[in-house]
């Protein structure tokens, strides 16, 4: 399967504009939303999600003369996004959008649901890597954290407050759903997804995404009233707060050493030496760390 040859073929038919030096900058693309759950229906549109290394200029602005916080600030790329991409030669439409490794990590590190998720699909949801992208695959891990609570809950709870709001009638994809149901069964999915994904991350340290398949398409389906859905919901989110304050699995926070150590193997295999980018003073590191020890006995 290549994305990268479809989204090639699409910029010449005119469907997508991506930057000229994307597709060819391209390190890792998987299929993300509800076929890497397993819940997809013959409605679903196929959202591809991953990450690029833009110019190196573009990481390192310093080399092309741009002092950050002074003068004209030249607009770093941050991602590359396009919806509801007709491809002629499919019979679905693509959801596209293509991070910067740089605030991929980011976002990673700070255990956006999303993002996690993106690095954590079934190996068939895998369209396009490098070594590069399999090289953050395989030390996923690493960005997986106990925060991961407070941000999958606050996720959650934001599409069970859907529920109530009625959002989405426009949507004719969805407005059948309210209609047969009385709520939409996608926002209920996902607050049930993105719970038991933080349940299994805080009790395995893991991330298989369609592990739940069952109980997503049982959603899907309208087994659930909508009542069942929110008693459900405020079971589920006390034992996430009981999990969170007892588990041991994860570390309570990012190893932000450890993941910007990745992002330079990632950029030095890509650009090859990065040594005029980045200079690093091991001498210095070790004082400035004594100074910031110092400093916090008297905060």
């Amino acid at each position: 399967m290549s994305v990268i040859n479809d989204i090639k073929r699409m910029e010449r038919d005119r469907v997508v504009t991506p930057p000229s030096w994307l597709l060819s900058n391209v390190h890792y693309l998987a299929i993300v939303g509800s076929e890497s759950y397993g819940a997809a229906t013959d409605l679903s549109d196929r959202d591809v999600q991953g990450f690029c290394i833009p110019p190196k200029d573009d990481i390192f602005p310093h080399l092309r003369g741009e002092i950050p916080g002074f003068g004209n600030q030249i607009q770093r790329f941050e991602n590359w996004q396009q919806h509801h991409c007709r491809d002629p030669a499919k019979s679905y439409e693509y959801d596209f959008c293509i991070y910067s490794i740089v605030k991929f990590f980011q976002l990673c590190m700070e255990n956006n649901p999303n993002m996690l998720d993106v690095i954590s699909v079934p190996t068939r949801c895998i369209v396009h890597t490098t070594n590069i992208g399999q090289m953050v695959r395989d030390n996923r891990h690493l960005f997986y954290h106990a925060g991961c609570f407070h941000k999958f809950r606050g996720y959650a709870f934001k599409q069970m407050s859907k529920l109530d709001a009625g959002a989405n009638r426009s949507n004719p994809k969805r407005a059948a759903d309210i209609a047969r149901l009385g709520y939409d069964a996608k926002f209920l999915m996902h607050a049930v997804r993105l719970a038991l994904e933080c349940e299994q991350l805080l009790t395995t340290g893991q991330l298989e995404l369609d592990r739940d398949v069952q109980t997503y398409q049982s959603i899907r389906r309208g087994d659930w009233t909508l009542e069942h859905g929110k008693r459900w919901w405020e079971s589920k989110e006390r034992d996430l707060e009981t999990l969170y304050a007892n588990s041991k699995v994860l570390p309570r926070k990012p190893d932000e050493e450890a993941i910007k150590q990745l992002l330079l193997n990632c950029l030095e295999t890509h650009f090859g030496s990065i040594s005029t980018a980045v200079q690093r003073n091991p001498s210095l590191d070790n004082v400035l760390n004594d100074l910031h020890a110092v400093l916090n006995k008297y905060r």
